[in-house]
């Protein structure tokens, strides 16, 4: 069986100009992905899907395989399944078809090969359903404003946290979505989908602005230490 990640790595982050390659604790913010990835049990190619020349460098350095992809689908209006597509179409003139393509988007550098392999594992066991996703748990209590008041989703949660039942949102850490559904319905969710806890909250951290990055760098010096203390 074959079991292709896809990291969508595009050149054109506004809020952080190039962010994937980012440094992150002394790494380029792609990279953690790259490692994570070829570390899997699952896993057979690992591919960046780029537009952008200092991105493709870094991962071919870090032992990933590039595609090239054409500047009209690494806008910001193009969604990430026209660079799977892409990438799914150039591997196809070499003969190689995989099964299952592995989404995983590289502003998620503290997510482990072991979350990646479960959400592999379920897929394989699960072949009726369309896609494998990660979800985090949350007991906040959401609500919507109305002409300036706030309305509860769900009414009358008890106010103690640890009572309320938990909610589960999409962490967007890693998508496992059957090939044929991919290019059936051009999405990596499809119709039908399974979700995955993320058991640690870190792995969940998803980068966007300047201030996460600080949050993953003290993550990841809390695991260093927890590393050396057995």
């Amino acid at each position: 069986m074959h079991v292709l990640a896809v990291i969508p790595a595009r050149g054109g982050s506004k809020s952080i100009p190039l962010k994937n390659i980012r440094p992150l604790n002394g790494t380029p913010l792609l990279v953690f992905t790259i490692q994570a990835a070829k570390r899997s049990a699952y896993l057979d190619r690992c591919v960046v899907s780029t537009d952008h020349v200092e991105i493709a460098r870094v991962a071919r350095d870090y032992g990933a395989e590039v595609i090239e992809r054409p500047a009209d689908l690494a806008t910001d209006q193009a969604p990430t399944e026209w660079a799977l597509l892409h990438a799914l179409e150039v591997l196809a003139k070499d003969g190689y078809r995989p099964e299952y393509v592995v989404t995983l988007e590289p502003t998620s550098p503290l997510r482990t090969t072991g979350l990646i392999d479960r959400c592999i594992a379920e897929a394989i066991r699960h072949p009726e359903l369309d896609c494998v996703m990660t979800v985090a748990e949350t007991r906040k209590c959401y609500g919507r404003l109305q002409d300036g008041r706030f309305e509860y989703l769900f009414p009358d949660q008890p106010r103690r946290r640890q009572e309320r039942q938990p909610l589960y949102e999409e962490s967007s850490t890693v998508y496992v979505t059957r090939t044929e559904v991919l290019e059936r319905d051009r999405s990596v969710l499809g119709r039908t989908q399974y979700g995955v806890v993320v058991e640690d909250p870190r792995e969940a951290i998803d980068i966007n602005e300047p201030l996460d990055f600080i949050v993953a760098e003290a993550v990841l010096a809390q695991r260093l230490v927890e590393e050396q203390h057995g």
